[in-house]
């Protein structure tokens, strides 16, 4: 079996996966006390009597949060709630100071919307059910080289936005580059900084199998994935896991797991609880929460063009191909680059190409981001220029970027002369050339008159050699098939 799940079917099986993704909005404070909520703070420091659930300390409601809900409401095409209610959610832990968590649960903020994203080139899309506001909870901290435990209630009260799917994805693969998309989507409209490491975007994966058109199998929900990396591997070893309990006989226990990084596996931590193991009711100290239209209105106004509406104009106005365009427009700094680039060099196409290739691959390498490029928007667009134009071709451009990424020189007009890197624009002169590899490729040129096409294509690469990558391709092209008859 595949370790990766990219395909449909596995061993006969179909994964689905379903999400529900803990965001933490961006606010100076906490959902309902006034207590500031940065991290790394020293333990109980940053937490309220709001947040420690003293006797007579009342929660209010944190606008800006509603506000950040309201603007990812927008962002994924979802229906914004008039009126929702926040409730208590009853569970027993150390670190939940008050034996409840405020969450909403009938009636969230958010309601549907829908994640759509490029996958292989493919178009996909992911239903979302609600998007709900709630507090977290605190923190256990277990000190084993003194054998004690302590609470750190800095995170309690934090605001969160839960994002809730539909299982809709029917791969790890897929199920990862939606996770991707939704860290695009929450971190491009700023609602939340993204932070993996420091917890501000958790996922939960709810995973299951089953045989084509059977009935949805039995789940489990991999908790609290904070990167990427681990994501992927605990869905592979969940969906391997599953089927080989199948296959021996088994019936899959709904559940709770973590993923251990280090051993690569998944392992039960508790069964699975349902709504009713929670006896949600109506939070008595919270009025319903009323978002006037006048107010979403406003706040769609006043956002900046979201991702997806970015990615149609570059469709729209530049003619770029759907998945350039999503590409693109992975983040705001990736699409303001390929804009400046592409609209001074009046060449959208090369300018995309170049900034999904040779650019993102020296990124890439280096580990940087594209605010840390060492070729500027406009260095790349004189380069694209000259392409464009015929001063200089592919090979010989991609020695001239080199030379600007490693500081040789600034100005691309100064490197292609000092280089001697200018197209060949005599004629006669790549017919001398051409006639000499035609002469010295003698069985090349046998296999090219029998049909062969892989000989043709040798012939244009020695042609290319011999002419220092200076020549243009198209023309070496043209001359070789007209020499060749």
């Amino acid at each position: 079996m595949s370790k990766t799940t990219k395909s449909l079917l596995v061993q006969g099986y179909e994964v689905v996966i379903g999400f529900e993704t803990h965001t933490q909005l961006t606010t100076q404070s906490k959902l309902f006390s006034r207590a500031p909520i940065a991290f790394g703070a020293e333990p109980n420091t940053q937490a309220s009597a709001v947040d420690f659930a003293l006797p007579g300390a009342l929660p209010v409601m944190n606008k800006g949060a509603v506000q950040r809900a309201i603007e990812f409401g927008l962002a994924v095409n979802a229906h914004i709630a008039e009126k929702s209610i926040f409730a208590r959610k009853n569970y027993f832990y150390p670190d939940l100071p008050k034996g409840y968590q405020i969450s909403q649960f009938e009636i969230p903020v958010v309601q549907g919307g829908v994640v759509e994203f490029f996958l292989d080139g493919e178009k996909k899309s992911v239903r979302l059910v609600r998007a709900h506001l709630e507090e977290d909870a605190g923190k256990s901290l277990h000190e084993d080289f003194i054998g004690m435990s302590g609470i750190d209630l800095n995170r309690a009260g934090t605001p969160l936005l839960e994002i809730v799917t539909e299982p809709d994805m029917r791969s790890t693969a897929e199920a990862v580059a939606y996770a991707k998309e939704l860290h695009k989507i929450v971190t491009w409209i700023g609602i939340c900084d993204g932070n993996m490491q420091e917890g501000s975007f958790r996922c939960d994966a709810n995973v299951s199998v089953r045989k084509p058109g059977e009935p949805l199998g039995t789940r489990r929900e991999i908790k609290n994935l904070n990167s990427f990396k681990f994501m992927q591997q605990a869905m592979d070893y969940e969906v391997r896991w599953q089927i080989e309990q199948i296959e021996d006989g088994h019936e899959i226990q709904q559940a709770t797991v973590l993923f251990d990084p280090d051993t690569g596996e998944t392992r039960s931590m508790r069964s699975k609880e349902d709504a009713a193991d929670y006896r949600y009711f109506p939070d008595p100290d919270l009025p319903p929460l009323v978002i006037g239209r006048d107010w979403v209105e406003k706040t769609r106004s006043e956002m900046s063009e979201l991702p997806r509406v970015m990615a149609a104009r570059f469709v729209a106005d530049y003619g770029l191909p759907e998945y350039d365009a999503g590409q693109l427009t992975q983040s705001k700094a990736t699409a303001a680059y390929f804009e400046a680039v592409a609209t001074a060099s009046k060449s959208p196409k090369l300018a995309s190409n170049w900034v999904m290739g040779e650019l993102s691959r020296r990124l890439n390498a280096e580990e940087k981001s594209i605010e840390a490029s060492a070729v500027s928007a406009l260095q790349l667009a004189a380069l694209i220029g000259r392409i464009a134009d015929g001063t200089i071709a592919n090979n010989a451009a991609r020695q001239v970027f080199d030379a600007l990424w490693t500081g040789e020189g600034l100005d691309v007009d100064a490197l292609i002369e000092a280089k001697g890197l200018k197209s060949m624009s005599d004629t006669g002169e790549l017919e001398t050339i051409i006639d000499g590899v035609l002469a010295a490729n003698a069985k090349n040129v046998e296999e090219v008159k029998a049909g062969n096409a892989k000989a043709f294509n040798a012939l244009v690469g020695q042609a290319m050699k011999a002419t220092k990558g200076k020549a243009n391709p198209a023309q070496v092209n043209e001359l070789l098939k007209k020499k060749l008859g």
